[in-house]
């Protein structure tokens, strides 16, 4: 059996000499927890990990044209008719647009722009269909003198070659490259950042009761053999994020374990984002009905995710999430 290990992140200034700064600082570590499917461990010292893990962890990580020395953060937008929290208020160009700028304005450093809905019963949506709702809005975009980072939010190879010859600098697979065997080539080909994504079974199945043997470390396990695809087919290391999945083939007791686990991804040794924004586990606890007003639930679960290190926060409330991620690193860096 495989042992797991999971850094037990501080915050703290007053950190112990022997503390390892979790990818160049400021977070840190001192303890890890080692897990191991059916078996329990006690935390062992950093010090005795192996001395390949602890230079990965420690090592920095460097996104291409977003920011160093913070969480990035990731607006969405959704040129569709039914996606979950805001489907149809984007479909005209000139809505998208302006919605795009205005997430800018308020502090996003990447527009993640999706024309297929992934959210739970969602249907397919044929290739060229997904890249007239999102090309076209890409390229005004960049017309219009944009210069965050775009993403695009697709599964499928020829809807990301479209986004990147209108302007996208990124792509954001939910299938990980499992959906469309070109994407890998795509992405190996563009040198652009890619995240994959863990998701089981698809949007239309993915919510009939989904089931796991042990969630955090099956997602782990998944990721791994993912990344090492990606490898494989000619990505570089350097340019593959990874996403646990949170809502996509996950009951909310599996969200809750993978985000209170999430400093356990950094040993894939890739950038980790985490996208929780408006999700239904959020709503069920907060007791909201309505997605758009789960900002402060999304908030705090973010803030979680940048209390463990994770390098991007996907959110449609940009403005209140600028704000708390500004406030938390003026308190802890």
């Amino acid at each position: 059996m495989s042992v797991y290990f999971r850094p037990i992140i501080q915050t703290d200034p007053k950190r112990p000499a022997d503390a390892v700064l979790l990818h160049g600082g400021p977070l840190w570590f001192d303890r890890v927890e080692p897990l191991e499917r059916g078996v329990a461990h006690v935390l062992m010292p950093a010090s005795e990990l192996p001395s390949a893990l602890l230079d990965q962890l420690s090592a920095p990580r460097v996104i291409p044209s977003l920011p160093k020395g913070r969480a990035a953060l990731m607006g969405v937008l959704n040129v569709t008719p039914d996606s979950f929290s805001d489907g149809g208020k984007f479909t005209a160009p000139q809505a998208a647009i302006a919605h795009a700028q205005a997430m800018v304005a308020a502090g996003a450093d990447i527009l993640d722009i999706g024309g297929e809905s992934t959210r739970p019963g969602a249907a397919l949506v044929p290739e060229e269909e997904e890249i007239a709702r999102t090309a076209p809005i890409i390229s005004a975009l960049r017309a219009a003198g944009v210069g965050a980072s775009i993403s695009i939010d697709t599964r499928k190879a020829a809807v990301a070659e479209a986004a990147l010859a209108a302007g996208a600098n990124m792509l954001n697979d939910v299938s990980a490259l499992t959906y469309d065997s070109a994407m890998a080539k795509t992405a190996a080909r563009s040198g652009t950042p890619i995240c994959l994504m863990h998701a089981q079974g698809d949007p239309e199945t993915m919510q009939k009761n989904p089931h796991y043997d042990d969630v955090l470390l099956d997602v782990f396990d998944y990721l791994a053999a993912r990344v090492a695809a990606a490898e494989a087919a000619g990505v570089a290391k350097d340019r593959i994020i990874v996403d646990p999945g949170v809502g996509f083939g996950k009951t909310q007791a599996h969200n809750l374990t993978l985000i209170r686990g999430l400093s356990l991804f950094h040993a894939l040794g890739c950038p980790i984002l985490l996208g929780v924004s408006r999700k239904r586990f959020i709503g069920n606890i907060a007791g909201v009905t309505r997605a758009e007003d789960r900002a402060s639930g999304s908030v705090s679960v973010a803030l979680e995710g940048i209390r463990q290190g994770v390098q991007i926060l996907r959110a449609h409330d940009i403005e209140v999430h600028h704000q708390a991620f500004a406030l938390w690193r003026a308190l802890h860096t």
